[in-house]
């Protein structure tokens, strides 16, 4: 999500140069945009290693089976980081003049290829290891995002996230994180993970649906105080037996980016934020056996 805010300036321009063609390349701005995702790149990877690798033993490259972690909620993370990096790239690509078709495969490869540089680290870091599963998740994230752009030059469906508190991190706060920013990163009970598809981009052009309206299905899990597995106690505190679970949803959305505004302004705050689902009602199905309605979900 860093690379989120890290593009957003050339992203907001790219938004209205990737909605036609240009008459070609224009070096000046390629150049420029190469040069700061290059720059972007290499400082946020390395900003990575010293923050989060340096203090941990190296060893030689190794693989790290963690498709059972989280019940799989942090592979949708991957997803969705890979999608809006991809989305990221081909904006900045198309607002330097690349025609669409590559300006999509360079946007795509670039957020794979950013995603993939974090799963070599892992691999050669001793506490974890290269996961398969993460780089599956990674490919996905890009394909879905060149995949739409190459068969309907724009997106019809976005994958969104969406959070809310939980009680579970009290209890392991060294893995849940101990203040909202960091529950909003690192607990998983309380990320829920979507597919957001527009309704009005399979109507004919007539219609007069609303071009904002979504319909999202959604994913998250609950009792969750351990990656693989929940312990029933963590340094001399009781934990209570949590049921973990798997939760689906159904509801609404909006996708913002539709809203039609002529204030420069509110077209980039929609853009900055169009990657979070927006507080709908919804149902819910869950392994518990319960369905729920809620008046408002997040």
């Amino acid at each position: 999500m860093l690379a989120l805010f890290l593009f957003v300036p050339s992203w907001l321009n790219g938004q209205e140069a990737a909605k036609q063609d240009t008459s070609g390349i224009r070096r000046g701005r390629l150049t420029g945009v190469l040069a700061v995702e290059g720059t972007l790149y290499v400082a946020s990877l390395t900003g990575l290693y010293f923050a989060w690798y340096k203090d941990y033993p190296q060893t030689t490259f190794h693989l790290f089976n963690d498709d059972g972690e989280w019940m799989q909620v942090d592979k949708c993370g991957h997803a969705i980081t890979a999608f809006y990096i991809s989305r990221i790239g081909y904006s900045t690509y198309r607002w330097s003049g690349v025609n669409e078709t590559k300006a999509a495969w360079f946007g795509g490869l670039f957020g794979f290829a950013y995603m993939l540089n974090i799963e070599i680290l892992d691999g050669f870091s001793s506490q974890w290891g290269f996961s398969l599963g993460d780089f599956t998740a990674n490919t996905l994230g890009s394909a879905i995002f060149v995949t739409q752009q190459l068969a309907w030059h724009e997106q019809r469906f976005s994958l969104k996230y969406s959070f809310h508190q939980t009680k579970y991190a009290q209890y392991r706060p060294d893995l849940l994180g101990d203040n909202l920013i960091q529950n909003m990163i690192k607990d998983y009970n309380g990320h829920s993970y979507w597919i957001s598809g527009n309704i009005s981009s399979f109507l004919p052009e007539r219609s007069k649906f609303p071009r904002w309206i979504n319909v999202a299905v959604g994913y998250g899990a609950e009792g969750m105080t351990g990656a693989f597995g929940n312990s029933a106690n963590h340094n001399g505190q009781q934990i209570p037996p949590f049921p973990r679970y798997r939760k689906f949803f159904l509801s609404l959305d909006i996708d913002l980016t539709r809203i039609r505004t002529k204030s420069a302004i509110l077209r980039g705050i929609f853009t900055v934020v169009s990657f979070i689902k927006i507080p709908a009602p919804t149902l819910e199905y869950n392994t518990l056996g319960q369905f729920k309605v809620h008046a408002l979900y997040y």
